[in-house]
């Protein structure tokens, strides 16, 4: 029996947090279009909402997330019907085979997989990844591309892609070198080994490891001090960061005095002086 999307990524608000709970454990999370739509729709709003301070991006049973759904994948030597039109965007990371235009699969992982970790970084509100078992491909980079990583114990990263003989997407190769380094990059990429939490933390790939049971609780403590926090001043924090390996040191120099300039206008950059000054903690709204 199918489930509608809805039921596919689980939503609630509480405390100023989204969670976000992809909900496929029988698939171990293997994310499907319908998955990726709705993550990416959940991510846009809480980036418009002001009552939204914090995501939490996890999910149920023993996967994070596998990587794409391959079942909707045409077979290796398969082609469409005479005369049908190749058109379609199909499942962020599918191999696509048979008949098909120049700059199709390209257009499919623009469209797919890359705009699933856009949304991520670029969503105005921090993002904690709480990964509960196997992040694997596209499921890994998800969980890289987050502004925090916490990991059950029992979580695995593998960059399972040169198993299948593909190239990584979902932005791999642009995430993966600015944690790890281009050489162990290559190394995860090349080999495709599985690397366990304790070993991912060792690496810089997660934050922090905790027992399996401890998961939920402490990503709620992470992401409700979140969102007690300075949330405009995060979010310019944030593009900050993700665009400081990028530029050269006069463009993020200027970056920095104009979200600075721009954050004092806030209320709680009012609030936060105004508490320092009167020696006692402040108490931010987000605005």
């Amino acid at each position: 029996m199918s489930r509608s999307p809805e039921d596919e990524v689980l939503h609630r608000t509480a405390d100023g947090v989204s969670w976000i709970t992809l909900n496929r454990p029988e698939a171990m999370n293997a994310v499907t279009r319908d998955q990726r739509e709705r993550v990416i729709a959940l991510l846009g709003e809480a980036s418009a909402d002001p009552a939204v301070r914090a995501v939490v991006l996890t999910a149920t049973g023993k996967g994070f997330c596998a990587g794409a759904d391959l079942r909707g994948a045409l077979p290796a030597q398969s082609a469409p019907p005479a005369g049908a039109p190749v058109t379609g965007e199909r499942d962020a990371g599918a191999p696509v085979a048979g008949a098909r235009v120049a700059g199709d699969v390209a257009r499919m992982i623009r469209l797919g997989a890359q705009r699933l970790i856009t949304a991520v970084l670029d969503c105005e509100k921090p993002v904690i990844a709480a990964v509960n078992g196997t992040a694997a491909g596209i499921g890994a980079h998800l969980a890289l591309a987050c502004d925090l990583v916490i990991a059950a114990e029992t979580a695995r990263f593998i960059e399972v892609f040169v198993r299948r003989g593909l190239v990584p997407d979902g932005g791999g190769a642009y995430l993966l070198p600015r944690l790890v380094g281009p050489q162990k990059a290559k190394e995860l990429m090349f080999f495709g080994d599985a690397v366990p939490a304790a070993e991912a933390e060792r690496l810089g790939l997660v934050n922090k490891v905790v027992p399996d049971a401890d998961l939920q609780a402490v990503a709620r403590e992470w992401a409700e001090r979140l969102a007690q926090g300075p949330t405009r001043a995060l979010a310019m924090t944030k593009q900050l960061v993700n665009a400081s390996l990028e530029v050269d040191r006069a463009t993020a120099l200027a970056a920095e005095a104009t979200a600075q300039e721009i954050n004092m206008g806030t209320a709680d950059a009012n609030e936060g002086v105004a508490g320092f000054v009167e020696r006692r903690t402040p108490v931010y709204r987000g605005c």
